[in-house]
This record gives C-alpha cells, sequence and structure tokens, in this order.
C-alpha cells in the first residue's frame, strides 16, 4: 500500500523508526490498562482553551511569541485563575507554521517551544490535564499540501510530531496529544479523499507517539473526525472505525461545536433559539453519544461556542445567547460528552482576569450541575408616550421552581407588583410605570431568583420609535445615521426593489448576517456596514435601488433606501 511505502521512506528521512502498527497495538495491550480513559476524560470536565494565543502567528515570522493575534503574554496568574474559575482541563492550541527551521529536519524554534514547555507546565503544576495540537497548520500549509504537496506534507507533520514526542515523552499523563486540529484538505476528491489524508497522517501520528518511550506509550491521544464535524454520520463512523482497528484503550475522540449555523451567526432571520437550534443539539450530541460513548470511547467537545462572536460577542441577542450556552452544557453533561469553552480572550479577560460577561460565566458554571430557569425573552421595551400595561413573559423553568422578583436589593412583591400564574410572571402596569420618564435605553434590571440554578435577569428598556436620516458617501465610508431611540437592532433585510429578490451578501437570504454584512453602533448612532463596507457594497448591483427594513427587538421597524452608482452611495429614509 502507498501509505506504508511512504511511512517508510519518510522515517528514513528524518531519521525516526517507525514499528509496525501491530506492535504498537501489541505494546499498548500487552498489560491492563494503566489507568480508565472514561475516567480520565470525565476528569477533563470542564475545559477551557487558550486560544488566539500559540495558535496566532505573524505570517512575516516577525511575532514568534503569543501576542502575534492581540493576546497579552500568559502569566501563572491566569492559570491558576482558571483552574480556580472551576475548569479542570486546558487546551493549548499551537500554530508550528512560522515556528520551523527548513527542511529536512524542521526544526521547531527552541525559544518558542521553551515557551510553550513553561506554560503546559504551570498548567499541570495548577492541577489542569492539558491538551496540545498542531493547530492553524491544518489550514496554512497541510490542506492544500497533502493532495497537492503530500510527500513534504508528511514529512513536515512528522517532524512536529517526532520532536513533540521526544520532548515531551516523560510529562506526567496529565498531559495528551491531539493530531490536528479541524482537519481539511482542498484536494478535488471530497470528504473521501480528505478522509484518506487524515487516516493517513492520524496513522503516522499514532505510530510516532507511542513508538517514542516514556509516557507515551500509554499517553491519552486525541484524534478528530473530519473537519471535526459530526453533523454527517459517515464522518462519525469514520473515526470510530480508525480507532476500532487500533485496539488501543487510550484514545479519546474529539469534535467541535458552533450551534446551527443560521443561530450562530444569525442570519437568515434566525434571531432566537428556538426548537430547531435545540434539535440540532441534541441530534448531534446523541449521534457522537451513541457511537463513541456508549462504547466505552470519550468524546470531546474540543471547542464550543458562537460562530456570531468571531465579530463580536453581542451578535446573538444576550437572552437568546445565554439559553443557548444553558442548553447545550446541560445537555453534554447528560450525554457524558467533556465540553471545552473556546476563549480567545473575547471571554475571560487576560488582562483583569475578570469575565467580561459575568452573567454567561454564571449560566455556563451553573449548568456544569444541572438545568437554570430561563424565559422567553430577558427584556421588557416600554413606549415613551404610551399607556402602560400589564407584560407578561413565559418562564421555562427546567424543573425549578421560582423564589422571587427583585430589582437591585429589594425584593417585589407579589400580587402587587407581579404575579405568578403557572409559568406566566406578569409585571403589572403600576410597577411598570414607575419606569417611564424621559430616559430613554435601559431604566432597570429585575433579577428572578430560582431554587437551583443561574439567576434570569428581565432589562426594562423605554423606548421610542428609531429616526433613521438620508445620508450619500462612498462605498467605502458610507454609513446610515439611526437615532436608535433607547431601542435594540434585532436584523436587518435587504431586497431590491424592482423584484423584491434578495440583495447583498447571502443573497440565498433577504435577511443579512448581523455583524458581517452590517452592525448597530449605539455610541455613533449610525449603522455600518463592516470591513470598509466592502462586505455589503461589493454585492450590491449598480443602479439598483435597495429597500433596508430595520427590525428591532421592541417590534418596531425602520425603512431605508439605498442606490448604489459606481463608488457612490445615496441613502433616503423612509417616512
Amino acid at each position: 500500500m502507498r501509505f506504508f511505502k511512504l511511512l517508510l521512506s519518510v522515517a528514513l528521512l528524518i531519521s525516526v523508526t517507525i514499528p509496525t502498527v501491530g506492535f504498537a497495538k501489541e505494546k499498548a495491550k500487552s498489560t491492563s490498562p494503566a489507568y480508565d480513559i472514561v475516567k480520565y476524560a470525565n476528569s477533563m470536565q470542564p475545559g477551557w482553551n487558550l486560544g488566539n494565543t500559540f495558535d496566532g502567528f505573524d505570517t512575516n515570522k516577525v511575532v514568534l511569541d503569543e501576542t502575534a493575534w492581540g493576546n497579552p503574554q500568559v502569566t501563572k496568574d491566569l492559570i491558576k485563575k482558571i483552574k480556580k474559575q472551576g475548569f479542570n482541563s486546558i487546551r493549548i492550541p499551537i500554530t508550528f507554521d512560522t515556528r520551523l527551521g527548513d527542511a529536512p529536519d524542521y526544526t521547531i524554534n527552541p525559544q518558542f517551544l521553551s515557551r510553550v514547555d513553561t506554560v503546559v507546565n504551570w498548567a499541570l503544576d495548577a492541577d489542569l490535564k492539558v491538551m496540545i495540537n498542531i493547530h492553524h497548520d491544518s489550514w496554512s500549509w497541510v490542506a492544500n499540501g497533502m493532495p497537492w504537496d503530500h510527500d513534504p506534507t508528511v514529512m513536515k507533520f512528522n517532524a512536529i510530531w517526532t520532536q513533540l514526542s521526544e520532548h515531551f515523552k516523560h510529562y506526567p499523563s496529565d498531559l495528551m496529544f491531539e493530531s490536528l486540529n479541524e482537519p481539511q484538505f482542498w484536494g478535488d476528491g471530497g470528504d473521501a479523499q480528505g478522509q484518506q489524508f487524515l487516516n493517513e497522517l492520524n496513522d503516522s501520528f499514532y505510530e510516532i507517539v507511542r513508538s517514542s518511550g516514556g509516557k507515551n506509550n500509554t499517553r491519552a491521544l486525541v484524534i478528530p473526525t473530519l473537519h471535526t464535524n459530526f453533523e454527517k454520520q459517515e464522518l462519525v463512523d469514520n473515526l470510530y472505525n480508525w480507532i476500532h482497528e487500533k485496539e488501543d484503550p487510550y484514545i479519546i475522540s474529539t469534535v467541535h461545536y458552533y450551534g446551527y449555523w443560521p443561530f450562530s451567526v444569525n442570519v437568515a432571520g434566525t434571531t432566537t433559539f428556538d426548537e430547531q437550534s435545540r434539535n440540532h443539539i441534541t441530534e448531534n450530541f446523541d449521534r457522537v453519544y451513541d457511537k463513541f460513548t456508549s462504547n466505552g470511547i470519550p468524546v470531546v467537545i474540543g471547542e464550543f461556542g458562537l460562530l456570531g462572536f468571531d465579530q463580536n460577542t453581542g451578535t446573538i441577542q444576550q437572552g437568546e445567547k445565554l439559553k443557548f450556552f444553558e442548553y447545550m452544557i446541560n445537555y453534554a453533561e447528560q450525554k457524558g460528552l467533556i465540553h471545552m469553552l473556546w476563549d480567545n480572550g473575547q471571554h475571560f479577560n487576560r488582562s483583569t482576569l475578570q469575565w467580561n460577561d459575568p452573567q454567561l460565566y454564571d449560566m455556563m458554571k451553573a449548568s456544569w450541575k444541572g438545568r437554570s430557569s430561563t424565559a422567553d425573552t430577558d427584556f421588557i421595551f416600554l413606549k415613551q408616550g404610551e399607556q402602560t400595561t400589564d407584560v407578561t413573559r413565559t418562564l421555562n423553568l427546567n424543573g425549578n421552581k421560582f423564589v422571587s422578583l427583585k430589582q437591585g436589593k429589594k425584593r417585589l412583591v407579589p400580587g402587587k407588583d407581579y404575579t405568578l400564574d403557572g409559568n406566566k410572571l406578569t409585571l403589572k402596569a403600576s410597577f411598570l410605570s414607575k419606569f417611564t420618564s424621559n430616559k430613554l435605553g435601559k431604566t432597570a434590571v429585575l433579577t428572578a431568583k430560582f431554587n437551583k440554578g443561574a439567576n434570569w435577569t428581565f432589562t426594562i428598556y423605554q423606548h421610542d420609535t428609531p429616526v433613521a436620516s438620508d445620508a450619500s458617501g462612498s462605498t467605502s465610508d458610507f454609513a446610515i445615521p439611526m437615532q436608535f431611540n433607547g431601542d435594540q437592532l434585532k436584523t436587518m433585510e435587504a431586497v431590491y426593489t424592482d423584484d423584491a429578490s434578495a440583495a447583498g451578501p447571502q443573497n440565498w437570504t433577504s435577511y443579512k448576517e448581523f455583524g458581517y454584512a452590517f452592525a448597530p453602533n449605539y455610541e455613533s448612532n449610525t449603522i455600518t456596514f463592516p470591513y470598509g463596507n466592502e462586505r455589503f457594497f461589493n454585492e450590491i448591483e449598480n443602479h439598483r435601488e435597495v429597500k433596508l427594513t430595520f427590525h428591532y427587538w421592541s417590534g418596531e421597524t425602520v425603512t431605508y433606501l439605498i442606490t448604489r452608482s459606481g463608488d457612490n452611495v445615496v441613502g433616503t429614509a423612509v417616512k
């Protein structure tokens, strides 16, 4: 077979003796397991990613340390603080692309490896289980290299793992190796060819580590599905077959989860954590539970979050975001799936060592142990100048019991300030009228407490109808003046007025992606089009009028017309 011939030649080139698969399996099976891999994985729960750090890199090979993508240097205090937050494992993504010497040795920059080594030791000293991997190399050179520059790519991959295996072989078993992050291959053969490439690399990784001696004989190895995707049963089956063939009791499977895509990025009008989003979690988690967990193979969700966070953590409305994390984490816990939060600095502030969104952390932490109660929304909008009426919110109790409702430290009075009928919480008009004044925007926050789980808050906003103004500018700097008047933008539609067809990027839907195609700027009272407007106006046809409809969480809508003529844009507010 071509693989074994190639493996032999690569081994000679990098001066590594690679035993046969059978030999490696025999070593792993020769005695009863040194530890139970399921218990090992369970002790990782929950986990956290040190993202955009050692995986960040400068393509000009100028910056070798972990600050290349904007995060400060890792400190021992950060690692200790992560442990104190309740995390029991840390994934340290590492990109080697610009930290390697020339072929054939591909020597890892010793200064860089020493720095990684320091952080690994800090994490082990903090009693964290530690996972290291080959990270963005998966797309920076492996994806194209395997189909178009195969042999040198395999040699480079092997050289990295040969050095890492030798360097860490005497480290305790609390350190584990993940072969390759989000493996992807850009050849012409689709998933079938990609799976062959992945199996080849994973075989090579497995043999290099297992034959390197020390504690690597029984070190936990973390193996991904193709793309770390588990929406396709075939990809899950392929990884199961690979693991089953190895007959090695120290292997963990890994996938990544960023939710139902339209919700995860806020596109196509999917603005709420709806039934389809919930079903996406249960269907996918059940798939890997049935294939791996129920057969004694641990599953680590090596990264999870929402893809919209790549634009801004506010891309998904706060309450809907909290419902996603509450449901997803708890369902993973129920199914015994290990979850590791992807954090590239947007969640735990590495300068202040505080959570940027304490409410999100509280919800995650509560979900490690059980369900939290939520509600249909986490806001109440009161329109300025209109008579205040009772407002009812539906509680999702999730098996818990309502205890109290507070405004700050003041406990609200049932029957007077609110009523509770089953899961229907009604705020009385006489109470809400206290928050109608000349002030627009957030006027109060109410906190609902339950006998178990995290609290749920309701933010009261007083608003008036948002008002847009006419504007003109270039395709690179055009922005829409918008007096938000205390309201919060939900989504934006874009259609051509001549035939009502979808306009702009994502032209398969009229509802554009929040934070990608458009974004509100509440400080400057404008609606902008990110990335120098290129994403939006490059996909608007010349001289065709586009109707934009802005939908707000209060239920208000604002209509606006724009026309692009070459590099110029004219916008008109519809009264």
